[in-house]
């Protein structure tokens, strides 16, 4: 089963600075994606949506300034600048236009990572208000993209992954199928209810004790689905589950 990774998007004319970054990062948490044009770059950002995106500034077509302020316009994906460049004011112009750090070549890889794994915190509280969503005993890590039940880690697919946590976010709320197919897929499968159908069962199967009699993310007929606010410590014990009404 093929688990959610955090995308990094390597914006970087020069091939070895792409081959080393590849290399060190952990191919277990990363998945890496190399571009050598800032054109290229902003077509990415667009397709892939990365989590993060590693720029150099004197990229190709488009210089680092103007392809972040294009970026921003419309994402705020974390972007850490990495650049031989050492003249601050190129580095200022970059943060005044929206990046969010940077670090000089060569640099530490390990000091590279802890930034990276400091961005993708940044962003997961700016979405969701903190690194981490509970609802009783569903813990989500937003930045390892990691889900786990009474602290077992559970596999899961990237779309089982986004469509749970847009439930855990929206959590006690009712949610219409055709605003959870938008959000979760996107306009072309917003009226593929028999898609979403399938996804919510097999969530089900990994977080319910018992599926076919949900008490977490109950089933609206002709609706949607909402899930339940949870204040205990397992759902096993599914006789003391304790639901918050909304």
């Amino acid at each position: 089963m093929t688990t959610k990774k955090n995308v990094l998007l390597i914006a970087d004319k020069d091939k070895s600075s792409q081959k080393m970054l590849s290399l060190f990062l952990d191919e277990q948490e990363f998945k890496v994606v190399d571009c050598a044009t800032g054109k290229q770059a902003m077509r990415l950002c667009v397709s892939i949506r990365p989590d993060l995106v590693l720029l150099d500034p004197d990229i190709p077509d488009m210089n680092g300034p103007d392809l972040i302020k294009s970026i921003r316009e419309w994402s705020q994906v974390p972007i850490i600048i990495i650049s031989t460049d050492t003249d601050n004011a190129s580095v200022i112009s970059c943060l005044n236009e929206g990046a969010s750090d940077y670090v000089f070549k060569p640099f530490n890889v390990d000091v590279l990572k802890a930034r990276i794994n400091a961005a993708l915190r940044t962003a997961a509280i700016h979405e969701s208000g903190e690194p981490e969503l509970i609802n009783g005993p569903l813990r989500m890590d937003l930045v390892r993209h990691q889900v786990f039940l009474n602290d077992q880690q559970l596999a899961f697919t990237p779309k089982e992954y986004n469509l749970l946590r847009y439930f855990i976010i929206h959590r006690g709320k009712m949610l219409l199928h055709r605003e959870i197919l938008k959000e979760v897929w996107g306009d072309a499968h917003a009226d593929d209810t028999q898609y979403l159908r399938v996804f919510v069962g097999q969530i089900r199967e990994k977080i319910e004790k018992n599926p076919s009699v949900p008490v977490l993310i109950i089933t609206e007929p002709g609706i949607g689905y909402r899930m339940e606010v949870a204040e205990i410590s397992s759902l096993h014990e599914q006789g003391s589950l304790k639901l918050i009404a909304p």
